[in-house]
């Protein structure tokens, strides 16, 4: 489903991402650790283009990410993506958050869209909270509105980019709690996070990342049990033992 081959990217001077080779599989739940300044947050925002490469390529189901354009357009409304930040339009309803995506963009008949809608609202727990603002919602629920919005546009991809790192720690679990029942459902997942409880309990393979670079790739339980290299060793004795 992802393909990214000899990526590297710069800002100015500052290698970020250095040779970077990912596949993830079409169903498959990857989560990205690693320090911070690691290259993590970067690479999960070139696969939708939000940062452009400076070498290499990236595919997405088969196709070059595009440009720009129509092209570029439909390829976000493939590729879902949930932020730190919730980034909901604050001066509409919740459910008008989540519609208008398939209302402006996807040509959705309004009414259609405002059921599918709640229905997604009511998948991720909040359908009680259709008609209020962001404003009078907590941070778990803003950012499983954000979830429920990326999902209208049904993509093929989730991105998560430390979706609960702006949350309160009680907010957390009701967040990857949603995480965790996309991932049942077969949703091909990029997770950066920090929560390493989630990627014991969701991922089908966690990689980490130091100074740009991939440093190991492995299943869940080798890596928390047995990560090969230096550099993950110390990663997780630190992350660990709090």
């Amino acid at each position: 489903m992802i393909e990214v081959r000899g990526v590297n990217k710069y800002f100015g001077d500052h290698h970020v991402l250095r040779d970077i080779d990912l596949d993830v599989a079409a169903g498959e739940v990857v989560v990205i650790v690693g320090p911070s300044g690691s290259g993590k947050s970067t690479l999960c925002r070139c696969l939708n283009r939000l940062e452009t490469v400076s070498s290499g390529e990236i595919r997405i189901d088969g196709r070059t990410l595009p440009g720009e354009g129509r092209e570029l357009a439909r390829l976000r409304a493939e590729v879902g993506m949930v932020f730190q930040s919730f980034n909901l339009f604050g001066h509409r309803t919740i459910l008008d958050n989540v519609a208008l995506g398939p209302i402006h963009v996807g040509k959705k008949d309004r009414k259609q869209a405002r059921a599918d809608a709640l229905e997604l609202l009511e998948r991720v727990g909040i359908a009680e909270q259709a008609g209020k603002y962001p404003a009078q919602l907590s941070g778990g629920q803003q950012q499983r509105a954000a979830i429920a919005r990326s999902l209208a546009m049904r993509p093929t991809v989730m991105l998560f980019d430390e979706p609960t790192s702006a949350l309160d720690p009680e907010m957390v679990s009701e967040v990857l709690d949603v995480m965790v029942g996309l991932a049942a459902e077969g949703m091909t997942m990029v997770v950066v996070t920090h929560e390493m409880g989630f990627a014991r309990r969701a991922a089908d393979r966690v990689v980490f990342m130091d100074e740009g670079q991939i440093v190991e790739s492995d299943h869940p339980d080798t890596f928390f049990t047995g990560a090969r290299s230096e550099r993950a060793r110390s990663f997780l004795s630190k992350v660990l033992s709090h």
